[in-house]
């Protein structure tokens, strides 16, 4: 997809027709477009990027008649650590960061002013389609972030257990529970290091039928400990294994450039052959607003 290249007016319209304004409106090599209901964050690497695309954004809408609200600028750096919070470039400055978004009739919370990101990951949307039509009894969202995987879960009855070290982003899936209606009785939100919650799940004797593995490509525990996706993937999936039903389905994610879905399936099939288990791969449907390639690298582990 050329940088000119946005999203085709009719697919737009199908993912308004299915309840769902949370989605990609543009993909290029220096930066991306997408749409969080009645607003648009433009992600960029160069200052000339920002300017063509926030031109064609306007272009765009109007060809389309979309009205969006305000428009968000996000700089992508090179460094995780150099990340910002979006910058309003378009609309009120006085109004609320916060706003919420549809998928498949679900409705999130979107802030603006909470950090890098905004509160959804629109590259999980067919993985969270997935966790609705299988409808588990149990789900456990490791690195849960705000909580999407278990809300969508929810929906359908499971029990959940999230699980991430920010107690804000738990905060934040709370409230992405209130706002879809579901009480938080038989949910639990657990601020602490997957790595040590998932030895205690298993000596407790806890089991569940699907579970979100979704790390980021780097991150420090509270008392100092490091997490590198690239380096400790393959442990985080053995101690996972170790909760798992025996019919469970385990989602492998990672944005990590370095480790495709070819390399999540290897890592899988180790970490089969190392427990004794069989499972099999399988991969949910393309995006239709992402080009091949981009987005999160994501393969489901059915085990059998």
């Amino acid at each position: 997809m050329r940088m000119s290249e946005w999203i085709d007016p009719n697919l737009h319209g199908d993912f308004i027709a299915q309840q769902t304004d949370a989605l990609r409106l543009c993909t290029g090599p220096d930066g991306w477009v997408e749409r969080f209901g009645v607003d648009v964050l433009i992600s960029y690497k160069t200052d000339a990027t920002l300017e063509r695309l926030k031109t064609e954004l306007c272009l765009w809408a109007l060809n389309l008649d979309f009205q969006f609200r305000r428009v968000f600028a996000r700089f992508l750096p090179k460094q995780n650590a150099d990340r910002e919070a979006p910058r309003l470039i378009l609309g009120d400055p006085g109004t609320n960061l916060e706003s919420t978004a549809l998928e498949r009739t679900l409705r999130y919370a979107i802030d603006f002013g909470a950090g890098y990101s905004v509160g959804l990951f629109i590259d999980q949307r067919e993985n969270r389609r997935f966790v609705r039509d299988i409808a588990p009894k149990t789900l456990l969202n490791c690195f849960a972030y705000t909580s999407s995987f278990s809300v969508a879960a929810a929906t359908v009855g499971a029990q959940t257990v999230s699980v991430d070290l920010s107690k804000k982003s738990l905060n934040r899936g709370r409230e992405n529970f209130a706002l879809n209606s579901l009480p938080t009785t038989d949910h639990r939100f657990l601020a602490d290091d997957v790595m040590e919650v998932l030895p205690r799940l298993a000596r407790k004797g806890e089991k569940f039928d699907v579970i979100i593995l979704d790390p980021p490509t780097f991150s420090r525990s509270h008392r100092g400990k490091a997490f590198q996706v690239e380096q400790d993937f393959e442990t985080l999936l053995l101690a996972a294994l170790e909760v798992a039903e025996r019919n469970a389905k385990i989602l492998l994610s990672t944005n990590c450039s370095t480790l495709g879905e070819r390399a999540l399936e290897v890592m899988g099939r180790f970490c089969l052959k190392a427990t004794r288990r069989a499972g099999e791969f399988h991969r949910e449907p393309a995006l239709p607003d992402f080009p091949p390639g981009v987005g999160a690298a994501t393969i489901w582990l059915a085990l059998r």
